[in-house]
C-alpha cells in the first residue's frame, strides 16, 4: 500500500509541474482534463473532481476569468449551468494533457513492457474496483507507444 501512496505522489507532483509550465493550477489542469470529452454540468464537475460546490465555483470562476472554460445554459434545465471549454482553453488543454501523459509515461520508464502491460492491468482494476471518475480521459494507444 506504500508504494501505491508514494505513485500517487509522483503523479500529483508530474500535474503540478505540467501546471506550472501551463500557468495552471493542477486542479485548473483536473477541470480542462475532464472537459476535453465534453461540457459538464457543475453538479457532475462536482462530483467527479470531488469538490465541494464552494470549492469548485471558484475554481471554475478562477479558469472562466483566465478565458479557459465558460458557462453555458443547460438546454434541459433552465435553472442548471453547463461548463466548457472555450476555444483556447481546448488548445490548451490537449497541450497539457500530450505532455503531462508524457511524463506520466515517463515514470515507468524503467519498467519493460510485460510490466508495464501488468502494471497498467492491475491498476485499472484497482480504479474499476473503487469507481474512480474519469478524470483523465484514456490516452490514445498509438500517441503513448510513440513516447515509448
Amino acid at each position: 500500500m506504500a508504494a501505491l501512496v508514494r505513485s500517487s505522489f509522483l503523479v500529483n507532483a508530474v500535474y503540478a509541474e505540467s501546471g506550472r509550465e501551463y500557468g495552471l493550477t493542477p486542479q485548473q489542469g483536473q477541470l480542462l482534463c475532464v472537459l476535453m470529452s465534453r461540457s459538464y454540468g457543475m453538479g457532475e464537475l462536482g462530483a467527479m473532481l470531488r469538490l465541494a460546490k464552494s470549492s469548485l465555483t471558484g475554481l471554475v470562476d478562477r479558469t472562466e476569468r483566465n478565458g479557459l472554460v465558460r458557462r453555458e445554459a443547460d438546454p434541459r434545465d433552465t435553472r442548471a449551468v453547463r461548463v466548457a471549454l472555450t476555444e483556447r482553453g481546448a488548445e490548451l488543454a490537449e497541450e497539457f494533457y500530450t505532455e503531462t501523459c508524457r511524463r506520466i509515461d515517463g515514470l515507468a520508464a524503467g519498467l519493460g513492457p510485460q510490466d508495464r502491460e501488468m502494471l497498467a492491468r492491475l491498476l485499472g482494476r484497482v480504479v474499476l474496483d473503487n469507481e474512480a471518475p474519469l478524470v483523465f480521459k484514456e490516452p490514445d494507444v498509438e500517441a503513448v507507444d510513440g513516447l515509448s
